[in-house]
C-alpha cells in the first residue's frame, strides 16, 4: 500500500504529461485525413528536410566519434601536467545551450565574422558560411564533441595497460592494436554515444533556428508548419516521424550493446 501511494505521483505526472500529450500527438494527424501520417515521405519538400536532416545527423555522427575517439584514448590513457585544465576546457561547451553554439558560428563565419573580415582584407570579396550547411555542421560536431570526448575519456581510463604490453611485445603494428585491443574496448561506448549524439543532431532546435536560413532541417520544418501556417495536424506527423526514427536509432543501440543506451553517454 505504501509503495502505491509513493508510485502515485510519478504515474500521475507520466499519465499527464506525457501519455496523454503523446497520444493526442498520435492522433492529431487523422483529423487532416489518414494520408498525413505519410506526407513526410510523399511530398517532395518533407521528404528532403527529413533526408537532409538525416544525412547531417550521421555525418556529424560519425566525424565526432572519430575525432572523440583519439582524443578520448590520448587524455584516458595519458598523464601530464594541465590535464585536468585541458580537459575542463574541452568540455566546457556541456554548458552552452544550442542557440549560444549558433551565434558563435555567426560570430566566426557570418557575414560580420572574422572569417568574412579576413577574406575581404586578403581577396577582396566577402566569404561567409554560417549561415548552410557548412555552418550547421560545424554547430552540430561543436555541440556532439564535448559528450563524446567524455565518455571515450572515462572509457579509455578503464583500458588495461598490460593488455598493450602484452599485444607490443607480441610485435602487434599500430593499427592491429587499434583493431584488436582498442576497438573491442570502446565499441561500447562508441554504440551508445554515437546513438545519442545521433538522437540529438536529429532533433537539435536551437542551433538550427540560429543558423538554417539556406538548409532546412525537419525541427525547423515542424515549427514552421504550427507556428507560420498553423498547420497541427502535419506539425504532429512530422514529429512522429521523427520521434520514431530517433527512437528506432536509441532501440537498435540498445540492443546490440545489451544495455541501456544512455549509461556511456
Amino acid at each position: 500500500m505504501l509503495g502505491l501511494a509513493c508510485a502515485a505521483p510519478a504515474a500521475a505526472l507520466f499519465f499527464a504529461f506525457w501519455l496523454l500529450p503523446m497520444a493526442r500527438l498520435a492522433a492529431l494527424p487523422a483529423s487532416a485525413g489518414w494520408a498525413t501520417y505519410t506526407a513526410v515521405l510523399t511530398e517532395p519538400r518533407y521528404l528532403t528536410s527529413l533526408v537532409q536532416t538525416t544525412a547531417l545527423s550521421l555525418t556529424v555522427t560519425a566525424v565526432t566519434l572519430v575525432l572523440a575517439a583519439g582524443v578520448g584514448l590520448y587524455l584516458g590513457r595519458q598523464r601530464f601536467s594541465g590535464r585536468s585544465l585541458l580537459l575542463a576546457l574541452l568540455t566546457l561547451p556541456l554548458s552552452f545551450p544550442g542557440v549560444i553554439v549558433g551565434f558563435f558560428v555567426i560570430l566566426l563565419g557570418g557575414r560580420q565574422g572574422l572569417f568574412a573580415q579576413l577574406s575581404e582584407a586578403l581577396l577582396g570579396s566577402s566569404i561567409t558560411f554560417a549561415y548552410g550547411l557548412s555552418g550547421l555542421f560545424l554547430a552540430y560536431l561543436y555541440f556532439s564533441l564535448p559528450r563524446a570526448i567524455s565518455a571515450f575519456t572515462a572509457a579509455a581510463e578503464t583500458l588495461e595497460p598490460q593488455i598493450e604490453e602484452a599485444a607490443r611485445s607480441l610485435g602487434a603494428r599500430p593499427w592491429q592494436l587499434a583493431r584488436d585491443v582498442w576497438l573491442p574496448a570502446l565499441a561500447p561506448t562508441a554504440l551508445a554515444c554515437g546513438a545519442m549524439l545521433f538522437a540529438t543532431a536529429m532533433g537539435a532546435f536551437g542551433t538550427a533556428f540560429t543558423l538554417a536560413s539556406r538548409f532546412e532541417v525537419l525541427p525547423i520544418t515542424i515549427y514552421n508548419e504550427f507556428t507560420n501556417y498553423a498547420n497541427f495536424p502535419l506539425a504532429a506527423a512530422l514529429s512522429l516521424a521523427l520521434g520514431l526514427m530517433t527512437w528506432g536509432v536509441l532501440f537498435i543501440a540498445r540492443r546490440l550493446g545489451g544495455a541501456p543506451t544512455g549509461t556511456a553517454a
